[in-house]
């Protein structure tokens, strides 16, 4: 059974619009997809009628409202096949979580000469915060190569490990070529040398089906916008020994068992690391995406994703001085590439008066730019609300930036 495309984009109210008098092609749900109307209803009817703080109302409405954002939570879990709902923490994004690893774990677990490893490919997210400990704690920060193809490969992987390897930390898809990375085999590499595992899982959790007990990662993230949910809300799965042993990562109220002004003791998992009121309608939201996602059915979102990178793939390589940057064997629905007479930013801006929405820049992703010295790319990500059609009309509008800079 294949996916009904045309019910599924009557669900995204947006993609009914016009852009500059064109209808509206969203090429850029790598960085944040678009919400279909079962997300944006439940949010909305939530808000108006089962709105209070939770987890501290004695109160029918807070009792609802409570149960509703723990609902969420065992949705969450249900889709990582996470062992137990305490292991899930909501966090604001996927950023917010490994910060959170690298301030609780990274503070309180590794030292001095240390070693973590990322690779080539991470975003930023998971660049900056490991230099942050770096220059904090005098740990040893250590980069995977990629290869010409935009690959991460098991052996480099191996090789760039060490007795010193305390923590991996890396992508399991990359946002700037799409890129699938063996997250699996990588983390039985590091947990034979000892180290602890995170996953950053954003770009992965849209596209594939995430099992975090298969991969056997200690540490899981991934981002509410990303799995056409909304934006505020990050889900961070975590290994309930690991969690236990880790301190907060920030204080406040909902945190605590008791406070006094002599001592302060910690709430069990997961309020632990959940300071404050939470974002609980986004909470709420995120569940509606996650039950709209994973309906769907993987392996008929894989095909359809699978077939739209194909064609579009095969469509922009005939473009005549077009290079696509990244050409992993196994790819998500990713294509990024360069034009030999436009820079990326004026491709974005004449794409865009054609109604075609692209992301164009470094991608939040400057170093795997500079191995493949280029100062940005144009990026087009296809979702599950994509069709051929929207490929070609990337093509034709590509035709248009070529007139304009070729004439």
């Amino acid at each position: 059974m294949s996916l009904n495309i045309a019910k599924i984009r009557a669900d995204f109210p947006i993609l009914s619009r016009q852009v500059h008098g064109c209808p509206l092609v969203f090429l850029d749900s790598a960085a944040s997809a678009q919400k279909p109307h079962p997300v944006l209803e439940t949010m909305r009817e939530f808000q108006e009628t089962e709105y209070a703080n939770i987890h501290r109302g004695a109160y029918w409405l807070s009792q609802v409202a409570t149960e509703r954002f723990e609902a969420a939570r065992g949705k969450a879990r249900a889709f990582l096949n996470a062992a137990k709902d305490k292991e899930i923490i909501f966090t604001r994004n996927a950023t917010e979580s490994i910060n959170l690893i690298a301030a609780s774990y990274g503070r309180a677990f590794l030292f001095a000469g240390d070693e973590v490893v990322i690779t080539e490919l991470e975003h930023h997210s998971n660049i900056v915060p490991w230099q942050m400990l770096r220059d904090e704690k005098g740990i040893v920060l250590k980069v995977v190569p990629v290869t010409d193809a935009g690959e991460v490969t098991v052996e480099d992987f191996a090789a760039t490990l060490s007795p010193k390897t305390k923590l991996a930390a890396f992508a399991h898809v990359s946002n700037a070529l799409g890129t699938i990375l063996p997250v699996k085999e990588m983390t039985k590499l590091a947990h034979e040398r000892g180290a602890v595992v995170l996953v950053d899982g954003c770009q992965a959790a849209p596209h594939l089906p995430v099992d975090v007990q298969d991969i056997d990662c200690d540490f899981y993230a991934f981002s509410g916008h990303k799995v056409y949910g909304p934006t505020g809300i990050g889900v961070l799965y975590g290994r309930e020994a690991l969690l236990k042993a880790m301190p907060p990562y920030q204080g406040g109220g909902d945190m605590i068992s008791s406070v006094s002004f002599a001592k302060t003791t910690w709430a069990p998992l997961p309020a632990k690391f959940e300071a404050g009121t939470p974002a609980i309608a986004q909470a709420v939201g995120l569940g509606a995406a996650l039950d709209y996602l994973s309906a769907l059915g993987w392996n008929d979102v894989l095909a359809h994703e699978h077939d739209l990178l194909a064609y579009a793939t095969d469509k922009l390589m005939g473009v005549e001085g077009l290079s696509i940057v990244g050409q992993a064997r196994d790819k998500i629905s990713v294509v990024s590439f360069t034009l030999d007479c436009a820079h990326p930013h004026d491709m974005a801006t004449i794409l865009d008066r054609s109604g075609v929405a692209v992301r164009a820049g470094h991608h939040c992703a400057q170093p795997i730019m500079e191995r493949f010295g280029v100062p940005a790319t144009t990026r087009a990500s296809f979702g599950v609300y994509n069709t051929r059609a929207d490929a070609d009309a990337l093509v034709a509008a590509l035709g248009r930036v070529m007139e304009v800079f070729r004439r």
